[in-house]
């Protein structure tokens, strides 16, 4: 009987509860879902339903109709693409020269990320519109991308701190008595050992740019330029009683986002951290 208690102990801690936190982070995504399929016209549903009475995509075939969909998406796309890279390189490089000081420094640094942590946002606003006017970039996407350039925040930085923390000293050593300069070794054998860090960092810069309002809303004129997150503003503008088409302007600005944490767990979960040692075993 005990025995059966603790199989059924691990198999509730291991299964059902994971399954349960799944289904209360996903039940949003999936009534947006439904929504999004529900006729034009209609109000919102009055009780939680799994699917609308007649089902249908003529909101998603709505949206290129109201808003130049495609444009806004590849703005944001684009944006992404230079901005994510971008941030993953100079976070852990930031991240991996705290690795390398000293203690009490890295402390000190490690406070000072701390404090820059908690300024908020907005008291920032108005001096970084300032500097980036007098430097000629509004309109331009050089004010969206800065903040990729300082790792995006010094909470991505702190975790790559915390994962190159776990890269042992005598393998930095080694590597610098076989004549490898740190540049070499921040990519040829750290990096490799925080994939987890780098793949976290990853998914957040995405989600942060990609769903980012408030810095293409005070730097963008030009509506060609203009990212989806104010495609789905003006959406909303412009039609705030369509729940339908609201809804499925909202799938599709998650929908990304959905699909890179899904690859980035399917990633985590096929990551086999013996296969490197297996493989150097057999040479």
């Amino acid at each position: 009987m005990r025995f059966e208690g603790t199989v059924m102990a691990r198999f509730v801690g291991r299964f059902v509860v994971p399954a349960l936190f799944a289904a209360l982070f996903a039940a949003p995504l999936w009534f947006m879902v439904v929504g999004s399929l529900r006729p034009a016209g209609g109000p919102p549903p009055r009780r939680l339903e799994l699917l609308p009475p007649d089902p249908t995509v003529a909101a998603y075939a709505r949206l290129p109709e109201l808003i130049p969909l495609f444009r806004y998406l590849a703005n944001s796309a684009l944006i992404v693409a230079i901005a994510v890279p971008v941030t993953v390189v100079v976070a852990s490089l930031t991240g991996f020269g705290l690795r390398l000081l000293t203690p009490a420094a890295r402390r000190r640094a490690v406070l000072g990320l701390l404090a820059v942590l908690l300024v908020p946002v907005t008291a920032v606003w108005a001096t970084r519109f300032e500097l980036f006017r007098l430097a000629g970039v509004v309109d331009t996407y050089v004010p969206l991308l800065a903040p990729a350039l300082l790792a995006g925040s010094p909470f991505l930085v702190l975790l790559y701190a915390w994962a190159f923390g776990g890269v042992p000293d005598s393998q930095l050593g080694a590597a610098r008595l076989e004549g490898a300069g740190w540049l070499t070794i921040w990519r040829r054998v750290a990096l490799p050992q925080v994939r987890p860090a780098t793949l976290a960092v990853a998914v957040l810069a995405f989600t942060f740019h990609w769903s980012n309002l408030i810095d293409p809303l005070l730097y963008l004129h030009s509506g060609d330029r203009y990212p989806y997150p104010l495609g789905l503003q003006f959406l909303r503008l412009l039609n705030p009683t369509d729940w339908p088409l609201l809804m499925a302007g909202c799938v599709v600005a998650t929908a990304p986002c959905v699909v890179v944490f899904l690859l980035a767990q399917r990633i985590l979960l096929n990551d086999d951290p013996l296969a490197a040692l297996r493989s150097g075993g057999h040479r």
